[in-house]
């Protein structure tokens, strides 16, 4: 074995194949470090492409639409009776008695109370007395009258006597008539002392008791009874003058009151004003609602809801569209190339979620749905899709 070691000692590499490797690493490492380099610059080539990406502004954009339903306008209001009759003294006396209390349903012609007038009664038994007078003087003058007219002709009484005693039966006759409507007006005044129902309610108030003095007053003294018909009763509604126009005769209404809270009463428009209140700037508006099971009553508050007629020029877009600032009212629209156009607006009604626009927008524009903070007018922006997602590119 020494001796063969001894006979073939080891090659070594030549020079030239020890400068070919060198050559090879050399061409691999720089091959490495170029890719390194290409890898780099591409990825931070992407980078500020995706950075410069993320600083447009990406917004939803919303298209204005025409609304399906009107607005509703909720107003206060009052009840009213379709008729309503205060019941005041016509002649003066003590209140004899009361035939029916508040909530009695009455007829026509129905008695509510007597009054005792023993003033009036005294007065009637004088006219007529003075009447009884009247007529026996008239006879007694009838009588004398014709005495002297037959004596016409002869020349023992004078045509002037005659004449004197006809024009004295004349006069009495007259007194007759006087004496006899004084008596027809009493008789009339004392007919008053019965309070009837003028038509088919319900007593709704009694302001007098038995015993009572009664004053006639002619409608300046206090109510004694209020008789209202209330199969029917008349709303009465104070509409703004802005929306007067839409609320004409004929148009319907829901009434809520407070003792009904889950039922609703269909109203119509009988009536307007056409007049504008100058200190309430309010249009007064009238309805009218049944209540033949008497469950509304007179002098009630209720909420009237109109449900106004939908405009066809109106647009609608989301209310978080709006933005108000020093420059007013105004929605960001995308213009030509995507960029951001401001428009100013005006609102006609409010729904919450949305708001009616009256000017300022047209059916074709693109409304930027919850504008960022900060956006410029002539400022790009991207508009989002709804499959599409921007992520950031993760770093190598």
């Amino acid at each position: 074995m020494s001796s063969e070691t001894t006979m073939h000692p080891p090659k070594r590499p030549s020079k030239r194949g020890l400068r070919l490797f060198g050559l090879v690493a050399s061409a691999v490492l720089i091959a490495i470090v170029v890719i390194g380099l290409i890898t780099r610059a591409t990825q931070a080539s992407s980078l500020k492409t995706w950075t410069d990406e993320q600083a447009i502004p990406t917004v939803n954009v919303v298209a204005p639409e025409p609304g399906k339903a009107g607005p509703v306008l909720d107003l206060p209001g009052r009840l009213e009776a379709f008729t309503r009759a205060p019941i005041y003294a016509q002649v003066s006396g003590y209140l004899k008695d009361w035939k029916t209390d508040i909530g009695a349903h009455v007829k026509t012609g129905e008695l509510l109370g007597e009054i005792d007038t023993p003033e009036l009664d005294q007065q009637l038994a004088q006219a007529r007395a003075d009447l009884v007078s009247a007529k026996a003087n008239a006879n007694l003058a009838e009588i004398t009258a014709k005495r002297w007219q037959a004596m016409t002709g002869t020349d023992s009484v004078a045509q002037q006597d005659i004449d004197e005693r006809t024009s004295d039966y004349t006069a009495k006759v007259a007194l007759v008539s006087a004496a006899q409507a004084n008596v027809d007006r009493l008789i009339a005044t004392k007919a008053f002392a019965r309070l009837v129902a003028p038509f088919d309610g319900v007593v709704t108030a009694r302001d007098t008791d038995v015993g009572a003095l009664i004053n006639a007053g002619g409608g300046t003294g206090p109510e004694m009874f209020v008789v209202s018909d209330i199969h029917q009763l008349r709303v009465y509604v104070q509409v703004p003058q802005s929306d007067g126009p839409s609320i004409r005769p004929g148009s319907s209404a829901v009434l809520v009151v407070p003792e009904y809270p889950t039922r609703e009463f269909h109203a119509k428009v009988v009536a307007t004003s056409d007049a504008v209140n100058a200190n309430s700037g309010t249009t007064l508006v009238q309805l009218l609602v049944d209540n033949a099971d008497g469950a509304l009553m007179p002098g009630a508050f209720a909420h009237v809801r109109f449900n106004l007629p939908v405009d066809a020029a109106a647009l609608r877009v989301p209310a978080s569209a709006l933005i108000f600032d020093n420059a007013g009212l105004r929605v960001a629209t995308i213009g030509a190339g995507d960029k951001v156009a401001f428009k100013k607006v005006s609102i006609l009604y409010d729904f919450g979620k949305s708001v009616e626009i009256g000017s300022g927008l047209q059916a074709g524009d693109r409304v930027i749905d919850s504008p960022p903070d900060g956006i410029k007018d002539g400022e790009a922006v991207k508009i989002a899709s709804d499959d599409a997602t921007a992520k950031p590119h993760e770093k190598a």
